[in-house]
């Protein structure tokens, strides 16, 4: 009898070779999206920061205002065009949710994980005059 395939400890061997090889290479790839995250959040807190810079800037120091009508950070939009998809939308982006605080004497804009440990390790923190201090 010549028969032909493979048995089944020819296949037992390649699946647990499959199984190690995604037991390293999960771990690494979950730590490389959590590390990305972070990398986001920080680049948005800025670019935030500075769209209320720039609009101090513009409008004699006085920097926006969440008004009653329209959507959170409304006075940012011609600086930073992605700002209310930021802004106080608790469903979060890229896994942090961010909090704008904008009044006309400065404002507080913060970045936190969704889940700490798993979409982010640090928590970011704009104030006014721009300055970014991670948590």
């Amino acid at each position: 009898m010549n028969r032909k395939g493979f048995t089944l400890v020819e296949i037992m061997i390649v699946v647990a070779i499959i199984a190690l090889l995604a037991a390293i290479a999960i771990p690494n790839l979950l730590q490389a999206r959590m590390t990305a995250n972070t990398a986001a959040a920080k680049a948005n807190v800025r670019s935030l920061s500075t769209a209320a810079e720039t609009y101090s800037v513009a409008n004699n120091g006085a920097y926006p205002e969440l008004g009653v009508i329209g959507p959170p950070a409304t006075g940012l939009t011609k600086f930073i065009s992605s700002a209310p998809a930021y802004c106080n939308v608790a469903a979060g982006v890229q896994g942090y949710i961010y909090a704008c605080t904008l009044t006309d004497g400065g404002y507080i804009i913060e970045a936190k994980p969704v889940t700490f440990n798993t979409t982010g390790t640090v928590t970011y923190t704009a104030t006014t005059g721009g300055v970014l201090t991670p948590l």
